[in-house]
């Protein structure tokens, strides 16, 4: 898989913020649901030009949903915590979010 396909967007909530404003320097992000923790670095190394420190990723399981009288599930996904190493910058989309 290709870098694009791995990371499929940026996670933007307000627990992602606060660790990318405390100091952490993490950004979070929604991949790819078979993507490892290796693929998930080389993929935010090479599309944003960083150097990752750490990931953690795991599994989020999709709610139950009403849809009207019906019963649904959304769909199950993946998240990755990606830790830049220090002195790194946090890429410039994520900046004025």
């Amino acid at each position: 898989m290709n870098a694009n396909q791995i990371i499929r967007r940026p996670l933007v909530t307000e627990k992602s913020t606060l660790l990318r404003e405390s100091g952490a320097n993490v950004i979070a992000f929604e991949v790819a649901p078979n993507a490892n923790k290796i693929e998930v670095k080389r993929a935010v190394e090479e599309l944003f030009k960083v150097k990752v420190d750490e990931v953690r990723v795991f599994n989020v399981r999709g709610k139950m949903k009403r849809m009207g009288r019906w019963a649904g599930r959304r769909r199950d996904w993946r998240k990755a915590y990606v830790r830049l190493k220090a002195g790194e910058k946090a890429p410039d989309f994520i900046e004025g979010v």
